[in-house]
């Protein structure tokens, strides 16, 4: 595909010569911090600095000697996939101490690096930002003492500092999300999954605690992502008489043929007293008023373990490579920044702006402004409590408005993990907006065959932790059965629709939006949220399901590299699924390390082939032992995979061997990651809120008419915001015939993915982050964080 013509080539204009960079993690650890390693430190080896990793944190920094050693690019193979931090974190003492900080300030000048990448939380990011206000009289001292050459301090003037925020309690202001934080809501979902099934076996309620400090993120976003009857965060504390609510809440599900509760309760929830909440307290509350079977969980240090997630591992990777970007452009005046990410993109904010708001956080709470907490948190933070609310707590019937509208929602193309989440939200959502809610079964199929029916609140209870489509779905479009889908729209007075689907979705509301001249059914508000795997919608960087492929792509790599441990060296040729679009190779390929993923959008001939494999071949002559080859699975209809598997085991004879895997339909399978359950759930919960608004709008002389573009829309994410977006102002930017956007975010991650492969390539700064204010309260429009 052809690059735009403004594109900067990064080695031309940035160059790290002569610079050392070193990289340390410091505090808690956090899944991804290895990615985030590895990631700083090939980049700062490709723009030709050297880098220096700091084993053990601070305390590394303050004994110096064989804690700070030289990186190579072959130190930081095979450690992407691996938990925790391979270089070592430790709390250290010393360093709060300006004694500790002249003996790291001396340590660094010994080896001359003046640029340091912290990750850690913001006590860790704090104490580089005094270590870097302190620093040129840390060498003035340096001299007196005779330590350091007079001439040092005009060399080595300035410290600059990049942070990144690795945290798994996703505390810190300013990002909406830091490394660590999906790993640990991967592990606290696959508890409470596991916990679920025994819970309905034996009628119980279960209390979890889970971790956090005092911020209740992971205990918000989990009880999102499952559905749990009751949450506790310190950010919103229960109102008085909390108690009696929570038990009358319990037993009304009880009642509703619900066999299990679930509370989460986050480790620092309060009262409005600011009293403590135990888990011991809940459950001796259930038991003593409502005599229900109860068990407490606690899950502590198991949130911080295990393999990074896909969705760490592309964040630490894409947060590595613009740490070493910020680090040569900073100057002397550059203010330290935190690199971060905003929606979907890379943003730099000063670090001691977002440190002053994370602390005026529990400013607030200890003052009991819970509210002013909750907005200091971040709109991604207020978001989820307001979405949570909604969904979990249903009004009593005499409190929902009456619209009399009805509102069908229906699932077409593909199945996708979160379509069902999607559903449950919409349902929800419509319900307590005071519509009735249809439900369609498979597709526009059951549209034209009558599969309608009323779907109720409790009908979508336990609906987002399943994958699959259990409403049905098909890839039948609508044109074909047009006049059975208007009469059907007619019998059951169809007042809007709610599509959630992938690419047959976009052409269906194209084709019910053309049959508007004909058919005054369809004069309706009509909005589809994008759900595929491939991520292949225009309109929409994200795709409901997108994630949990990779997850599934990921995790498969991983086994595969690993079956071939202690073996001779292999290279493994895997096929994904998406079409014709790349995504899943390309982002896949990124999180699992590969070495080259073949995409239709890249054409590539012979020549890249023949390249690739040496590339391969030179590699596995020094310390690597195993290659990832990824490939789309329509990228070109010559270059097969069993041809690029035969390639590559014929060039490579004598220095590795090769094997192939096609993924197929695992890709679609499994329980929805958190990351779709939560994506599905605010953007369907947007887009009904979206429906009511223009039915409202509509409504005339006692009847529904929306005829206009902007009543048929899809709502996307780009880059930062949620878009509602015509449909039919979307066909420009379509390819039809490969059922692709023409143009697709992810093709500059990319070169990303040849950087950190060893590649000598060419890189895209044009798009990477400036330096911006912590904003307090961003406008509505801006509200991508619905993303997590």
């Amino acid at each position: 595909m052809a690059q735009p013509d403004s594109k900067k080539i990064f080695f031309e204009n940035l160059s790290g010569a002569g610079k050392a960079i070193a990289v340390l993690t410091s505090g808690g650890d956090a899944q991804g911090m290895n990615a985030a390693v590895r990631a700083v430190v090939r980049m700062g080896l490709y723009v030709g600095a050297k880098v220096y990793f700091i084993h053990e944190g601070y305390q590394g920094m303050v004994d110096g000697g064989e804690n700070i050693k030289e990186a190579t690019w072959e130190s930081v193979s095979s450690m992407l996939q691996v938990g925790g931090t391979v270089i070592g974190s430790a709390r250290c003492k010393e360093f709060r101490s300006h004694e500790g900080r002249l003996k790291a300030a001396h340590n660094l000048v010994q080896q001359g690096i003046t640029n340091l990448c912290v990750i850690g939380g913001d006590g860790s990011l704090t104490g580089a930002n005094l270590f870097r206000e302190e620093w040129s009289g840390l060498l003035g001292e340096l001299v007196e003492q005779g330590l350091i050459e007079a001439d040092a301090v005009q060399k080595y003037s300035a410290l600059h500092i990049v942070g990144m925020v690795g945290s798994i309690d996703n505390d810190f202001c300013g990002t909406d999300m830091t490394i660590g934080t999906d790993s640990a809501l991967h592990r606290i979902i696959e508890v409470v999954d596991a916990i679920m099934t025994t819970a309905q076996s034996h009628q119980r309620t279960f209390v979890l605690e889970v971790m956090g400090r005092h911020c209740g993120y992971l205990a918000l976003v989990s009880a999102l992502a499952c559905g749990a009857d009751w949450v506790l965060i310190p950010e919103m504390p229960p109102e008085d008489g909390w108690e009696d609510k929570m038990c009358q809440k319990l037993s009304a599900n009880r009642a509703g043929m619900k066999r299990l509760n679930i509370i989460i309760v986050a480790e620092g929830a309060i009262d409005r007293s600011n009293r403590h909440i135990t888990t011991d307290y809940i459950k001796d509350l259930v038991v003593k008023c409502l005599g229900f079977d109860t068990r407490v969980t606690i899950l502590g240090h198991v949130q911080r373990g295990g393999t990074p997630s896909a969705f760490d591992r592309i964040l630490a990777s894409r947060m590595g490579v613009e740490a070493v970007l910020a680090l040569l452009e900073t100057t002397a005046n550059t203010p330290a920044c935190v690199v971060s990410l905003c929606g979907n993109q890379s943003v730099r904010l000063p670090l001691m702006e977002c440190v002053q708001m994370t602390q005026e956080v529990q400013r607030a709470m200890d003052g009991k402004r819970f509210e002013e907490a909750v907005k200091l948190r971040g709109r991604s933070f207020e978001n989820n409590l307001r979405t949570y609310k909604l969904l979990a707590h249903r009004k009593p019937e005499s409190e929902l408005p009456i619209s009399n509208f009805n509102v069908a929602v229906l699932n077409v193309g593909a199945p996708a993990a979160g379509m069902n989440a999607a559903v449950r939200s919409a349902v929800r959502v419509g319900i307590s907006e005071g519509h009735k809610m249809f439900a369609v079964s498979d597709g526009f199929e059951g549209f034209y065959k009558g599969q309608i029916k009323e779907i109720k609140w409790a009908d979508v209870g336990g609906w987002t932790g399943q994958g699959g489509s259990l409403l049905g779905t098909k890839r039948t479009l609508p044109a074909k059965h047009v006049d059975k889908i208007a009469e059907q729209m007619r019998k059951h007075n169809i007042n809007a629709l709610l599509i959630v689907g992938g690419f047959e979705a976009f052409l269906s509301l194209l084709e019910l939006l053309t049959a508007r001249g004909k058919y005054d059914e369809f004069c309706v508000p009509m909005v589809m949220v994008p759900a595929t795997v491939s991520n292949n919608v225009p309109g929409s960087d994200l795709s409901i399901g997108a994630d949990t492929a990779l997850n599934a792509i990921t995790t498969t790599c991983d086994r595969i590299k690993q079956s071939a441990s202690g073996t001779k060296r292999r290279v493994f040729i895997i096929e994904t699924m998406g079409g014709y679009c790349g995504y899943l190779a390309s982002v896949g390929g990124l999180a699992a390390g590969a070495d080259a993923a073949y995409i239709f959008e890249e054409p590539f001939d012979i020549r890249d082939l023949q390249a690739n494999v040496e590339h391969l071949t030179e590699k596995m002559k020094t310390s690597i032992q195993r290659g990832l080859v990824l490939r789309n699975e329509n990228s070109n209809e010559n270059y097969t995979t069993d041809f690029i598997y035969q390639l590559y085991s014929e060039e490579g004879k004598g220095v590795f061997d090769s094997r192939k895997n096609v993924l197929g339909h695992m890709q679609q399978g499994g329980a929805p990651s958190p990351f779709d359950r939560n994506f599905g759930t605010k953007i369907s919960a947007k887009a009904m809120q979206w429906v009511t608004k223009k039915l409202v709008e509509t409504f005339r002389q006692g009847r529904v008419f929306a005829n206009t573009e902007d009543s048929c829309c899809l709502l996307g994410m780009r880059r930062r915001a949620l878009v509602f977006q015509p449909v039919v102002q979307l066909k420009d930017e379509t390819d039809f015939v490969h059922r692709i956007p023409k143009e697709q975010w992810w093709l500059k991650l990319r070169p990303l993915m040849k950087i950190l492969a060893k590649y000598k390539t060419s890189y895209d700064v044009s798009d990477s982050g400036q330096l911006e204010h912590v904003v307090r309260n961003r406008p509505k429009e801006l509200d991508a964080s619905v993303a997590m």
